[in-house]
């Protein structure tokens, strides 16, 4: 089992959840998150002062899956965020211990 934390630009969320579903993947968690990276964030001016805004809207989306969904949900990520510019996004990988399913109390692959 492995849980995908994946980083993306607001506006290509759409996109990415049409490319998960066409690979069967329709379980995640979605959250709204600030950071920034390799863009490092602009500066604007608002009312007469200038304003550093170093912190970006992200996307941060969170799938838990079995190993056979994993490079097809991962290359779905990348076909529905990437446009080749600064700040796409990134998504990190990580092994998951035990999943249990609070309602029947199934663990493993069958609670996802």
């Amino acid at each position: 089992m492995k849980l995908i934390v994946a980083y993306i630009k607001p506006e290509k969320l759409n996109a990415v959840k049409q490319a998960l579903y066409e690979q069967d993947v329709y379980k995640m968690s979605v959250t709204n998150a600030l950071g920034c990276g390799e863009e490092k964030g602009y500066h604007e001016t608002y009312r007469g002062a200038e304003i550093e805004v170093d912190l970006l809207k992200k996307i941060r989306l969170e799938i838990a899956l079995n190993e056979e969904f994993l490079r097809p949900a991962v290359e779905a990520i990348v076909k529905g965020a990437k446009t080749g510019q600064i700040g796409d996004g990134k998504i990190f990988i990580s092994s998951v211990e035990e999943t249990i399913r609070i309602r029947t109390g199934e663990a493993g692959k069958e609670a996802l």
